[in-house]
């Protein structure tokens, strides 16, 4: 007796099992029928509810991100459909749509956030069962039955349900659902704007490069359970391997890269994760498709976790999703595509040293994820490229190939844009091509306003690459050289002869034109991928850049080395970055000059010339002793930083980056003062940093007494332009008259003046 209880609810299962799969086998069938989008939903919806015994089945799906529109239903009123229409969030349906997760009620109108829709007919139903329809984190719409009779449905028939959607999800992405009704229009077809943050300035069009293809599920119904179970147990054990050689064969510096590898085998050998894709299998999906909704939920789950190290760990869980996905379907990264005409990358996310690999073939890139100061914009800066950052959802959208216009300037994407929009945007890159041109006529001509003051224009670069806009820009010299994007694109610590090499090379194409090596600036938002993170509250005040190399001398001075052997002979200029107090300098001074003392006991050429130099990115350097001011070769304000600390708004947080004008009065007047103190002191200053590169903004520095600027290449002509067509005498009474009359910005008034000169 005890032997036959227990085999009841196995015998239950068995039968939910087949009838599930009964029910997928239906909807395969239907799907495989030709018809057009509408009617194909209409059988669909009759067919789910006469296989589950509810008097309603309707589909809604999202008309945009934000509205949810009733199209198609069986049991509700015909009339509504493509008429009724809900927000994110808004009545039972919508409240299904935002959570991504099942509503199931016996009594619908007494649940929180029932919205009546009188045009539907539903009163007179009282049970309600919404699942989403959604396919990796992409929310396409809800499907719901309802019924008379007062009652919750089984889990079993949830379950059911949930299966349904996923088959509809994968069908959606098909185009098993377009058709000539504007509200079927096919997928990956439209004209889509997207609307993300600006990362890199620029405008390129170009064709979409996707740097993870989308792996596409042709057929989610699997036929035989025991056929696909094996087919997933094979590439679930192919996983395992895979991640044991990393393991295996990694050369890890550090405990991070190991921790990482470690929590894969630990979610690759989960037998939860497997049981749960092997019962969705029995339930009548392929292999893939199964795969794809426990990714689906994964995703779900890390839109509702706040705590950072377990939505790291759900990511680790959809990474391997993804592996066993290509592993199943035999779509590897490496799709035989051929690379399009003009590539723009579009990504979730890219680290530095694959986006160093594609180099300066790309015209653009577009990444789902990202920051202004992460390694990709980094390097983006460094290649000239135009990027935009959290551009959402637009992964699930672009197809290779697709047509796209990246507006850097504006943070704006335009994919598969229609002929106004690209006639215009044509225009834009046009005009802007063309003041390059008018720029290149200066090339040769030095930076002299009409007062006479003349400025220093110099480039920042950080790659070899950038060295040939040395000469086509007009810069006089390289008033930055980002030393830590050699370290960032390695696995390990670059080697000394390496670096040696690399500064050699820097200094030979620079033909003798001065240039300023900064020392690594690691930390804050640039982490090595061998070092181990801090996990600091605010990395961007934490141990970063010249912090580091003061507590890890072997490391500095290993680059100093490689940085003196690199001159041979010639000047050397050297820069340490963030340095909040004198004592700081005088301590990596000591450092460097106790190197050159041991280059020259070992018979080494020495720098023919040798600066030393400090950047000035915390206002209390700016108040340090006289003493600092009078040991410094040069020093350089790093913009960037100097006006988040000055501001303390994040450069990282958009809703206050942008909140602080450059302009204001009271950091043009710190600027001021840090210009006096270093003229009482003949220290030579510059300002490095994205604000010198803004016409207006470099305008503005060079009044305030700042007589050499650094900037990206492209920025040279354009500032170089302005100054020689104005008097600096003249803007400097213009900011002081706006500074005397209380304005918080002296911008209006700058703005009108230009608008007055002949420009």
């Amino acid at each position: 007796m005890e032997a036959a209880r227990e085999q009841i609810p196995a015998v239950i299962a068995d039968r939910e099992d087949r009838e599930s799969r009964k029910l997928l086998s239906r909807l395969r069938d239907t799907l495989a029928t030709p018809a057009k989008g509408q009617e194909r939903l209409d059988r669909i919806t009759h067919l789910i509810a006469d296989s589950m015994g509810t008097e309603v089945c309707s589909i809604y799906l999202f008309r945009d991100p934000t509205t949810l529109e009733l199209c198609a239903t069986e049991g509700l009123k015909s009339e509504a459909v493509h008429q009724t229409r809900m927000k994110l969030g808004e009545g039972l349906v919508g409240r299904v749509a935002k959570a991504s997760q099942p509503i199931n009620t016996g009594d619908a109108p007494s649940e929180k956030g029932f919205r009546y829709m009188p045009e539907t007919g539903e009163e007179i139903f009282s049970s309600f069962l919404g699942v989403p329809i959604q396919r990796l984190g992409e929310k396409l719409g809800v499907l719901v039955v309802q019924s008379k009779a007062k009652r919750q449905f089984s889990d079993d028939e949830v379950y059911a349900l949930e299966v349904v959607a996923m088959v509809l999800a994968e069908m959606t992405e098909l185009g098993a659902f377009t058709g000539d009704d504007e509200a079927f229009a096919a997928l990956h077809k439209h004209p889509v704007l997207f609307r993300g943050l600006m990362g890199q300035e620029g405008a390129a069009e170009g064709h979409v490069w996707l740097h993870e293809p989308r792996v596409v599920v042709a057929n989610p119904v699997g036929d035989d359970p025991d056929t696909e179970k094996a087919r997933l147990a094979a590439a679930v054990e192919e996983l395992r391997g895979s991640v044991d050689a990393m393991l295996a064969g990694g050369d890890f510096t550090d405990k991070a890269q190991q921790e990482v590898l470690e929590a894969y085998r630990m979610f690759a050998n989960s037998r939860g994760w497997q049981k749960r894709m092997e019962e969705d299998i029995d339930r009548g999906l392929s292999a893939e498709a199964a795969v794809e909704k426990e990714q689906s939920a994964t995703r779900a789950r890390m839109e509702q976790v706040p705590d950072p190290y377990l939505r790291e760990r759900l990511q680790d869980l959809d990474d391997l999703s993804n592996r066993l996905l290509r592993i199943l379907t035999g779509q590897g990264a490496d799709t035989g595509a051929e690379m399009p005409e003009n590539p723009v990358l579009v990504a979730r996310n890219i680290g530095p040293g694959d986006l160093l690999d594609y180099g300066r073939k790309l015209k653009g890139v577009v990444l789902e994820e990202g920051s202004v100061g992460s390694h990709a914009a980094v390097v983006a800066r460094a290649l000239a490229i135009p990027l935009v950052i959290q551009a959402s959802r637009i992964t699930t959208e672009a197809l290779n190939g697709d047509t796209i216009l990246v507006d850097g300037d504006q943070g704006v994407v335009h994919l598969r844009p229609d002929d106004t929009v690209s006639a215009a945007f044509r225009d834009k890159i046009a005009m802007a091509a063309a003041a390059q041109t008018r720029y290149a006529s200066l090339r040769e001509l030095p930076a002299v306003a009409t007062c006479g003051t003349r400025i220093g224009l110099h480039m920042n670069a950080g790659l070899m690459a950038d060295l040939p806009s040395l000469q086509g820009s007009g810069a006089e010299g390289v008033g930055l050289f980002r030393t830590e994007l050699q370290f960032l694109v390695r696995n390990r610590v670059p080697q000394r002869g390496e670096l040696a090499q690399l500064y050699a090379r820097v200094l030979q194409a620079a033909d003798g034109r001065r240039v300023v090596f900064r020392t690594l600036d690691i930390g804050s938002d640039k982490v090595l991928p061998y070092m181990k993170p801090q996990d600091e509250p605010n990395p961007a005040m934490g141990w970063r850049a010249i912090r580091v190399g003061l507590d890890k001398p072997g490391v500095m001075r290993m680059q100093l080395q490689a940085l003196l052997r690199a001159a041979a002979g010639r000047p050397l200029t050297v820069m340490f970055p963030f340095v909040a107090q004198a004592s700081e300098f005088f301590e990596a001074r000591a450092a460097l000059l106790a190197e050159v003392e041991r280059e020259r006991r070992l018979g080494h050429a020495l720098p023919f010339k040798l600066e030393i130099g400090a950047m000035l990115e915390t206002p209390s350097l700016a108040f340090a002793p006289r003493a600092f001011f009078e040991a410094a070769d040069f020093i350089s304000i790093g913009g960037n930083d100097l006006k988040q600390f000055f501001f303390a708004a994040d450069r990282e947080n958009e809703r206050v980056r942008r909140r602080y004008d450059t302009l204001d009065v009271s950091f043009l007047g710190f600027l001021g003062m840090i210009v006096e103190r270093c003229r009482e002191t003949h220290t030579p200053l510059s300002f490095c940093g994205e604000d010198a590169g803004r016409p207006v903004e470099a305008l503005c520095f060079a009044a305030m007494g700042l007589r050499t600027l650094s900037m990206r290449p492209a920025s040279i002509g354009p500032v170089k332009h302005l100054i020689r067509k104005v008097s600096l005498r003249e803007l400097r009474a213009v900011i002081d008259t706006a500074t005397a009359s209380g304005a918080q910005s002296v911008r209006p008034a700058v703005m009108d003046w230009l608008a007055r000169q002949p420009v």
